[in-house]
């Protein structure tokens, strides 16, 4: 009897210590370069607005609001977001204010102009140790790429989400 219950702790001990499968490993991994890939294509597509002007309720080339530009962006890989920013900012994981744990495709959104709620949306491009570049639309620019490192975001940034999961 001694000699099967020391079977099956050796038996229960050896696998609940076994690492995480070579497969699951793997399959992650592939997931995070999907992902990745998604989130470069999504800031390609968005890049091809560069310049584009901004237009109030715009979800076009012939003009942009910046939740319009998330809006469409995001549909063109069918991935469903609301159309207000406001509504965008409910969507996703909520990453709070940790640019550190941004990702490029990444949604960074802001309250504007003293608002209480959330006004503005963009899409991050870049990230680097302390500062995020995003992609959005300025109503004097149109789309243009930002920095959290402007004085005018660094005030107004309040929240970032993750929509590509």
């Amino acid at each position: 009897m001694k000699t099967f219950v020391y079977f099956t702790l050796a038996i229960v001990l050896f696998t609940s210590c076994k690492s995480a499968s070579p497969i699951s490993t793997a399959s992650s991994k592939k997931k995070e370069k999907t992902i990745s890939k998604l989130a470069d294509n999504i800031i390609d597509s968005a890049s091809e607005n560069l310049g584009v002007k901004y237009k109030t309720a715009g979800t076009t080339s012939a003009g942009f609001d910046c939740s319009g530009l998330v809006y469409s962006t995001f549909e063109s890989f069918n991935i469903p977001l609301p159309r207000s920013s406001f509504q965008q900012a409910k969507v996703g994981i909520d990453l709070g204010r940790n640019i550190s744990k941004a990702q490029k495709g990444d949604l960074i959104f802001f309250k504007t102009n003293h608002r209480s709620q959330i006004n503005h949306v963009g899409i991050v491009t870049e990230v680097h140790d302390d500062e995020l570049l995003f992609i959005h639309t300025s109503t004097s620019k149109g789309v243009i790429i930002s920095s959290t490192k402007e004085p005018y975001y660094q005030k107004t940034f309040v929240q970032l989400n993750r929509v590509i999961l």
